[in-house]
């Protein structure tokens, strides 16, 4: 039995016949399955000899009819879709950047029946601070979202494992950016630390810069987004 086959028998498993009487006439479940599959394929990025690096957050759009029928299981296909497309991975040596995330849209200029997919390699990203300095904190960089603290003196950001804040993208390199933060309010500035694919600020490419509340910053298929949080007004 195929992965789409044995995939099409547990939804069945866990759903019951009602699923395929409401899908008779709209989007199979099965073939947004296919197409994710495709996706991946399509966009597989190598890595090495023996792994391919494939995008892990998906968006399905379809009609606002199809979408009304999928709700009351949505969330028993996302997790049948998520297996099946982890299973498909481990067999063609692809490897995800982060968790797999698949999510249903609605879409108006979609008709009964049809569907898109969206798709984008969104790697994981980790670090030390607690909720506490987030909380805190007068300057942010937010990544994937997640938030990360910009305190005195700042932050290196990279993909080994002695970077402050971690990002698991191949196109980062392991010591990638370093902020630097400081004065009162804050001030920040990035600067490159001789990485392999370099770094765009607001889309220009640039070695070393100011930022500002907004600035974005990308390094291999990650942007980052600044903010700096302004003060509360005196009552």
């Amino acid at each position: 039995m195929s992965g789409l086959s044995r995939f099409e028998h547990k939804l069945e498993e866990l759903i019951s016949g009602a699923f395929a009487r409401t899908f008779r006439s709209a989007v199979q479940p099965v073939e947004i399955a296919a197409a994710l599959q495709r996706e991946c394929d399509n966009n597989a990025q190598i890595l090495s000899r023996n792994r391919r690096m494939v995008p892990n957050d998906f968006h399905v759009e379809l009609s606002r009819t199809d979408l009304d029928r999928l709700a009351p299981y949505d969330s028993a296909m996302a997790e049948e879709l998520r297996h099946q497309l982890q299973e498909h991975a481990e067999q063609q040596g692809y490897v995800f950047p982060g968790a797999v995330s698949i999510d249903f849209e609605p879409a108006d200029d979609l008709t009964t029946g049809r569907f898109r997919i969206r798709s984008r390699a969104q790697a994981a990203v980790s670090g030390d601070a607690s909720h506490t300095q987030v909380r805190r904190a007068r300057a942010l960089l937010e990544v994937n979202g997640t938030r990360h603290p910009l305190q005195p003196p700042g932050l290196v950001i990279g993909r080994g494992t002695d970077a402050d804040v971690r990002i698991n993208d191949p196109g980062v390199s392991r010591r990638h950016v370093e902020f630097t933060v400081t004065g009162e309010p804050p001030r920040v500035e990035v600067r490159d630390l001789g990485s392999t694919n370099g770094m765009h600020v607001d889309g220009h490419r640039v070695t070393q810069t100011g930022l500002r509340d907004g600035s974005t910053v990308k390094i291999g298929n990650t942007t980052m987004t600044v903010h700096v949080v302004e003060e509360d007004a005196d009552v």
